[in-house]
């Protein structure tokens, strides 16, 4: 949230005119929105690729599409959800293609820390970590797609749903279905009470 009040008058501003610089043809002004979009588009890529290197070359071949496409862009959705969208599909893409040749999809996703905790807690957070990357990594593309896009980059579900061409009902369920899988997977970490279906206290 930071970053986002940080760059909005950057957003209605500079970008603004950076983007209708890079309509007209002007390739350093493509570049500065590069610049500013790239990491974002970088973690989004990394989170569903699952690995460093994906993502490094889905952040080439978004940006290759968005340079194509720039002139079909009308600012009718911010430039930061387009781009966005273009990502999800790129690394979709790639997914679908891993799916189809039946490799693995491993999600790296580090699981931060408070200093000082236990052994105990450290080894039951890298057993819970493990566990949640495991789980990721059996989602389908879309489903893994929905929920990192949901619950991790906080989308809306009507943005969701443009991004993944799918009904908003149908994105509900496909986030529903990938959330009863990571559940499943994490119940042997699960108290007692919620292993059993009783609410805690």
């Amino acid at each position: 949230m930071v970053e986002i009040s940080q760059s909005n008058s950057w957003m209605h501003t500079d970008e603004a005119a950076a983007i209708e610089m890079a309509r007209a043809g002007d390739r350093d002004a493509f570049r500065t929105l590069v610049e500013q979009h790239g990491r974002n588009v970088f973690r989004v890529a990394w989170r569903l690729t699952g690995n460093e290197q994906d993502a490094e070359d889905m952040v080439q071949e978004t940006f290759l599409k968005a340079y194509r496409q720039i002139a079909k862009f009308d600012g009718r959705a911010q430039f930061a959800t387009w781009i966005t969208r273009i990502a999800v599909n790129c690394s979709l893409d790639l997914l679908r293609a891993r799916q189809r040749r039946g490799e693995a999809v491993e999600i790296n996703e580090s699981i931060e820390r408070s200093p000082g905790v236990s052994p105990e807690q450290e080894l039951l957070s890298k057993q819970i970590g493990a566990r949640l990357q495991f789980a990721l990594g059996k989602l389908s593309p879309a489903e893994r797609a929905a929920f990192i896009l949901r619950h991790y980059e906080g989308a809306p579900i009507e943005e969701i749903a443009r991004t993944l061409a799918k009904p908003a009902g149908a994105t509900r369920h496909c986030i529903f279905r990938a959330v009863q899988k990571l559940r499943e997977a994490l119940a042997p970490f699960a108290s007692p009470a919620r292993a059993c279906g009783r609410p805690e206290a």
